[in-house]
């Protein structure tokens, strides 16, 4: 990253700005008992259970249903506009193949180290962009969603901002954007940094705040350790069940996931981030069933290290959930839901990354109505 980009800083109040009390804090949601916070409600690429993933309309929706966050994965085009897709492959969740014009942009790329054949945003310029549709990712699982296919354009950053900052003034209260960087290493190595753009997002928009409702969060650790030294918001270093960060494997560091949510690696994380968003696996395991095991040591450890911890995806849907919560055999039926939530707020998670963020509202609700119940 460029550091004369990096190294200025804002101080302007913004429309996703927290009271002044939180300066300094995580942006948390204050619960009926005082002293006590309710777990975030963060929507994964928006309300994607019910509108193709990362389209304003997803967004939209989640915000209507009452998510605290909205989670827009960053990509760049060829002009270094940053976009909101899960990916840089485009072929799963816009029509780009239906686009005989853009027949010879298909190509072999290696991503993280995997070679990847498809349609990529940095071969685009967004102008080019903005003429492809949106797609439901998952059309086997929720067919419902792809009668929404052709109808969105893939947003800018820039654009989910100006959304959540009118949505906030509709619904009468701030509600926050937790931006990932996809594959930072990759980009870098296409001249194409995705830090410059997104500070500079965050300061045209006054969000480079303290109490600013925003994360940012990674996968790889390189950049979130620059980002720390430059942005006045909450880092979040991602962990999956399995694998290492990208950017370790490149330098040749062993390090692996496993070993960043060890006692020691969360105390090292606590050194330039403030939560872990963990995959959920991480902090309530399965067995080769698929049934749950022994809950980990990871939410106490890292709060012990001072961190909190998010943890995802929750989905509605059977296929994506431990066994013990499974409603029937079908594994794009709904399964048991407010128990699965229940599970993990129980164990202590600070938040949850949801498809489906009406359900994990109404199974926060009803958890901490049972919480104050038994407090009597």
């Amino acid at each position: 990253m460029a550091a004369s980009v990096l190294a200025s800083s804002v101080t302007l109040t913004g429309s996703l700005t927290a009271p002044a009390s939180a300066a300094g804090t995580s942006p948390a949601v204050p619960a009926a008992d005082a002293g006590v916070d309710e777990p975030l409600v963060i929507a994964h690429r928006g309300a994607s259970g019910y509108r193709p993933e990362h389209t304003l309309a997803a967004y939209k929706l989640a915000i209507q249903m009452g998510a605290d966050y909205v989670e827009p994965d960053l990509v760049s085009t060829k002009d270094g506009v940053l976009v909101a897709r899960h990916e840089n492959e485009i072929s799963g969740t816009t029509d780009v193949a239906d686009h005989p014009e853009f027949a010879d942009r298909r190509t072999t790329k290696v991503v993280d180290g995997h070679e990847v054949t498809g349609w990529f945003t940095e071969d685009f310029t967004l102008a080019e962009l903005k003429t492809l549709r949106a797609e439901e990712r998952l059309p086997d699982v929720r067919p419902g969603n792809t009668r929404y296919d052709g109808r969105y354009q893939v947003p800018t950053f820039d654009e989910v901002l100006d959304l959540v900052a009118r949505e906030s003034r509709r619904r009468g209260e701030v509600v926050g954007v937790y931006p990932e960087t996809k594959h930072p290493t990759y980009f870098d190595s296409v001249g194409l940094s995705l830090e410059e753009p997104l500070v500079e997002a965050l300061q045209r928009h006054h969000l480079n705040r303290p109490n600013a409702r925003v994360y940012i969060q990674s996968f790889e650790t390189g950049n979130l350790r620059e980002l720390a030294d430059t942005v006045r918001v909450p880092l979040v270093q991602l962990v999956d069940a399995a694998g290492a960060p990208y950017d370790l494997q490149a330098a040749g560091d062993p390090r692996t996931y496993a070993d960043l949510v060890t006692r020691e690696g969360l105390r090292e994380i606590a050194t330039y981030a403030d939560s872990v968003g963990a995959n959920k696996d991480i902090v309530l395991p399965r067995d080769a069933e698929g049934y749950l095991t022994r809950p980990s040591s990871v939410v106490d450890d890292a709060h012990d290290a001072g961190l909190d911890v998010h943890v995802w995806t929750m989905r509605d849907e059977n296929r994506f959930m431990a066994r013990d919560f499974w409603i029937g055999s079908d594994p794009n039926a709904k399964g048991d839901a407010f128990a699965e939530y229940a599970a993990f707020f129980d164990a202590g998670v600070d938040g949850v990354f949801s498809d489906y963020s009406d359900t994990a509202v109404a199974a926060r609700e009803a958890w901490f109505a049972e919480q104050r119940a038994l407090a009597g």
